[in-house]
């Protein structure tokens, strides 16, 4: 975002589906229809990496917020045959999390 502030990063993790082994040769075109549906919900690409293990790929990508996120994830779940598994958000504000504070709190009562 020029000149305000920062979104929240999202990780995505995701699987192939069956379906989407099968038409593999379609990923490049796939990964064009994710790129647009985050942009469409205001949110920013930032990368991509096929991934050995647990999961097939990782998408790394910026969102104005949840439902931004949430909606993006809907979107591109029923689009590019993949099983998702969204991520919680890394904060990327100057203020703290809730339960940061709330850590602090509970230290500072154990001293």
């Amino acid at each position: 975002m020029e000149g305000g502030m920062k979104m929240p990063t999202y990780i995505t993790l995701a699987n192939y589906t069956q379906k989407g082994i099968e038409n593999i040769k379609n990923s490049p075109a796939r990964l064009e229809k994710v790129k647009e549906a985050i942009k469409a919900a205001g949110g920013e690409f930032k990368a991509f990496y096929l991934t050995m293990g647990r999961y097939d790929v990782v998408v790394i990508s910026e969102a104005p917020n949840d439902e931004a996120y949430a909606a993006t994830i809907l979107a591109i779940g029923s689009a590019v045959r993949k099983r998702l598994k969204p991520s919680p958000k890394r904060n990327t504000g100057k203020s703290s999390p809730p339960y940061r504070e709330k850590i602090g709190d509970l230290l500072s009562k154990s001293k």
